[in-house]
């Protein structure tokens, strides 16, 4: 006999700080080449209810990103769990993976898993730029995930 499993939906919104220039920067170039392509950051990003860092923090995006173009330098290949640290979600994972065109309004890239709560994850995320600085490269940027989970 074959259990019939029915399938759960979340969305969730939330914002994502990437800070490389600051006095605690959550992100640092591990590798450095002579051009700007293959260049790669590894990431321990804060997650917020809010798009301001003092919003209440509900976990953190960590992980790698990498400039993955030789011809666009403002596209990504991004690497993340967002580990859930409060909240409803607390102590779960999903696992994002994807290519990130940041030049665009709107990037989407797949979710291919999760933990916690979010076993047997996949969906869909949404990421747009809040706030993005030039000098520092300083960025926030939202999040809008739509997730599919069994149960």
């Amino acid at each position: 006999m074959h259990a019939k499993h029915l399938e759960r939906f979340t969305r969730l919104n939330f914002y994502f700080h990437d800070m490389l220039e600051t006095e605690h920067p959550t992100s640092v170039k591990i590798i450095n080449p002579p051009t700007p392509f293959g260049s790669t950051y590894m990431v321990d990003n804060p997650l917020t209810e809010k798009p301001y860092l003092d919003s209440k923090l509900i976990g953190r995006a960590q992980g790698t990103y990498a400039l993955a173009s030789q011809s666009d330098y403002g596209v990504f290949k991004m690497d993340f769990n967002f580990v859930f640290t409060e909240g409803t979600y607390k102590g779960s994972t999903l696992s994002l993976l994807g290519r990130n065109p940041i030049g665009d309004d709107v990037r989407e890239m797949a979710v291919v898993g999760g933990t916690g709560s979010f076993r047997f994850a996949r969906g869909y995320a949404l990421a747009k730029t809040v706030s993005y600085n030039s000098t520092s490269g300083n960025a926030i940027e939202e999040f809008n995930l739509t997730i599919s989970t069994l149960f």
